[in-house]
């Protein structure tokens, strides 16, 4: 689950990191009265779940409260990435930026520890720092039994040149980021930039934090966060389905149990030329009506020019994923060419059912992904 910029620094600074005062506003007048509140000298920022917003627009300079109006009226409603702008961030400005850091916790899965990262280069796409200057970015890895260690920060702000008079504030965001991360079952928290102002200050400007889903139980307030407005509406229609579904921009639509599994089909899709159009995994205890979901949000995908389903039966039955799918197809009208390969508990009765209705089988991963290949192509 992905926060908004204004939620991600308001948890940030219960662990004190420093950011600048601020208020979120859904209208032009509101924005004024918080800039009025401020002082006037403002930053008005779209609240949406995608970057780039600075360069669509999406964040403007304002002196005085007729100004944070007007700009908050410029940026409502504009379409960054696909997303509408609903609320705006008024921040007041930083008292002069004399450098910008990124500086980010996340987690490194091949060594699988959390790591810092921080780089003077901040304020770019970070991205295209590490493919160009990957010299300019500095990592340490956090052993979670003991944590982040004060000489690990020090190394960090030594190696960005930091002014050594800023190393104690430096060791303090830093903290202070970890724990938001570590606290909220973070899988990214992110600063950038972290900008060192013209009072000799450290203060955190932007904000990114994702929250792992698997952990939102544990978090009942991060959870009430969520902004459902802001995800496309198959991933919400997933969700209450149980499933897990991740579009693509792909032309074949993936229907698998497990997410394993669903890897190596993609894999294989893309191994005969195809490109996958999602991850969908229905998970080990896929029911009829599961399925049936599943297909309505996959067909969902004008891009979708074939459907692959791909079902090893351990726990789930594959005559009940065949009756699940014969049910999907009488509620959604489709020409879309569907590929199915059953293996495990019950798969031969399923593959006989789905025969009978005059759809594709197939044996064999490969035998299924060339089909489907195939009949995207077509």
């Amino acid at each position: 689950m992905n926060l908004h910029e204004y939620q991600a620094k308001r948890l940030f600074a219960e662990q004190g990191v420093p950011i600048p005062k601020g208020d979120v506003a859904t209208s032009a007048a509101d924005a004024r009265e918080i800039a009025r509140e401020l002082g006037g000298k403002v930053v008005v920022k779209a609240q949406v779940l995608t970057g780039g917003r600075g360069k669509a627009g999406g964040v403007k300079l304002a002196s005085n409260p007729d100004e944070a109006e007007q700009r908050t009226s410029e940026i409502l409603g504009m379409d960054i990435k696909g997303y509408t702008v609903r609320k705006v961030l008024i921040d007041e400005q930083a008292p002069g930026i004399e450098q910008e850091i990124y500086l980010a916790v996340l987690l490194d899965r091949e060594k699988r520890l959390p790591m810092l990262m921080a780089s003077a280069a901040g304020g770019m796409d970070i991205e295209e720092v590490a493919a160009t200057t990957p010299e300019k970015i500095i990592r340490v890895h956090i052993d979670p039994n003991i944590g982040l260690r004060g000489y690990q920060t020090t190394y960090l702000a030594s190696a960005m040149d930091l002014p050594p008079a800023l190393w104690r504030d430096f060791h303090r965001v830093a903290f202070g980021l970890y724990e938001a991360f570590r606290r909220n079952d973070a899988s990214l928290a992110e600063i950038n930039p972290l900008v060192v102002t013209g009072a000799n200050t450290l203060l955190a400007v932007d904000g990114k934090m994702s929250i792992d889903d698997n952990a939102l139980y544990r978090h009942p307030r991060l959870a009430e966060m969520r902004d459902t407005e802001e995800e496309p509406p198959a991933e919400r229609e997933a969700r209450a389905a149980g499933l897990t579904y991740i579009k693509l921009d792909g032309e074949i639509g993936c229907m698998v149990n497990g997410a394993g599994l669903a890897m190596a089909t993609m894999d294989m899709i893309k191994l005969y030329g195809g490109e996958p159009a999602n991850f969908l995994d229905i998970g080990g205890n896929a029911t009829p009506e599961s399925v049936s979901a599943a297909f309505r949000i996959i067909l969902s995908d004008p891009n979708v020019k074939a459907v692959l389903v791909n079902i090893f039966g351990g726990i789930v039955r594959g005559d009940e994923v065949a009756q699940g799918i014969v049910d999907a197809l009488k509620d959604v009208t489709t020409d879309v060419p569907m590929v199915v390969r059953l293996l495990g508990t019950n798969a031969e009765e399923g593959l006989q059912m789905l025969e009978a209705a005059d759809m594709q089988t197939a044996r064999t991963l490969t035998e299924a992904a060339q089909k489907a290949v195939a009949a995207a192509a077509a």
